[in-house]
């Protein structure tokens, strides 16, 4: 199982590519966490917006094609995806991952 953090410009574009990702069984779940406020350096200046942060939950060997439908869908050039190993997981919850994709 691996949790993936990406950061989306908006929640209608997060939840259209979410959607997508769950009908292509690459995710079991998302989490949308709307009006984060990012900082951070863009063509030599430090910028500010609002921004979607989104944790999708998914296994390691999906990852390539999950960066690949962002990268394809997202309106940002530069997307972020970050994935991290938990080093614990519930039994049930993994179970349950497992099921779904």
């Amino acid at each position: 199982m691996i949790y993936l953090f990406w950061t989306c410009a908006q929640e209608k574009e997060a939840n259209a590519i979410i959607h997508e990702l769950l009908e292509k069984k690459l995710i079991a779940c998302a989490s949308v966490i709307p009006n984060v406020t990012s900082h951070y350096w863009w063509e030599g200046k430090i910028e500010s917006s609002s921004e979607v942060k989104v944790i999708l939950k998914s296994r390691k060997e999906h990852f390539d094609a999950i960066d690949a439908l962002i990268h394809k869908r997202g309106s940002y050039d530069v997307a972020e995806l970050c994935a991290i190993t938990p080093t614990e997981v519930s039994e049930n919850y993994l179970q349950w991952l497992k099921r779904n994709i």
